[in-house]
């Protein structure tokens, strides 16, 4: 049975049942890897493939972090819960880098308001190359405040609990950077560039033809499924393939209806 046949408190409670558990699982993951390449990792030969392969998946990771404190920003993480909606948000936004939910929160949604226009803090500005975008992306979304607060962490982590610096640069900077790019170029960029194929609509955002498994290693379904995203703010980053699945059986049942 889909959500959207169920009665609505029904519903609130099934997709935040479902979307807390994925979001505890993403934390747990993300601190797993965190405090053992932080804390705990010793450099050899040997063990710099392992290094690799663990800042890979927390580059994914991190990215994770960021979406779920995007569908919390919607509501969508758990709905009828808005205190717990809110407190996971902020609290996976200081785990990935340290970010102020109270200052994305409001940005965010004049992005969904302006998508793809002025008045959009994500849009271009009149610059449609990548590296002059991003450029913007990383002006809007990085502060001093946060660049202040990542030091006074680092600082504790060298200072008071003994981790090497190059660990933090390793398993902390590298996979937010990465995450950073990961959360534009297929999460902005690609759904909200303008291209010789034209927007579907007002929304000014397209989703991406890869598989299903690629939108979820790319982006948490925010590149394959992004117009979807626009269309329903409402549902989390693990509906957005049935969003479109029922989008998809609504129009053909118009059709067959006209």
């Amino acid at each position: 049975m889909s959500t959207t046949s169920l009665p609505r408190a029904v519903a609130d409670r099934r997709q935040a049942h479902i979307g807390l558990s994925l979001a505890a699982a993403i934390v747990v993951a993300w601190l797993a890897i965190h405090v053992t390449g932080i804390f705990f990792w010793r450099w050899s030969v040997g063990t710099v493939p392992i290094a690799v392969a663990m800042v890979l998946v927390q580059t994914w990771l991190s990215t994770g972090l960021f979406i779920v404190a995007h569908d919390s920003m919607h509501g969508a993480l758990a709905p009828g819960y808005p205190q717990l909606n809110r407190a996971a948000g902020a609290t996976c936004l200081a785990l990935y880098a340290c970010l102020s939910y109270a200052t994305l929160l409001p940005q965010h949604h004049l992005h969904h308001r302006h998508a793809g226009s002025e008045g959009d803090p994500d849009f271009h500005g009149g610059d449609p190359r990548l590296i002059g975008w991003f450029g913007q992306f990383f002006r809007t979304y990085y502060s001093h405040g946060q660049i202040v607060r990542i030091t006074l962490v680092a600082l504790v982590y060298t200072l008071l609990l003994g981790a090497p610096l190059g660990n933090i640069v390793v398993f902390w900077a590298v996979p937010a950077l990465g995450a950073v790019g990961q959360l534009f170029v297929f999460g902005t960029w690609l759904p909200h560039r303008e291209s010789d194929e034209p927007f579907p609509d007002t929304h000014r955002a397209r989703s991406a033809r890869i598989p299903q498994i690629v939108s979820l290693l790319t982006c948490f379904h925010f590149g394959g499924y992004h117009h979807e995203h626009h269309l329903s703010p409402g549902t989390p980053w693990w509906g957005l393939p049935a969003r479109r699945r029922a989008l998809t059986d609504s129009r053909q049942a118009d059709i067959r209806g006209s």
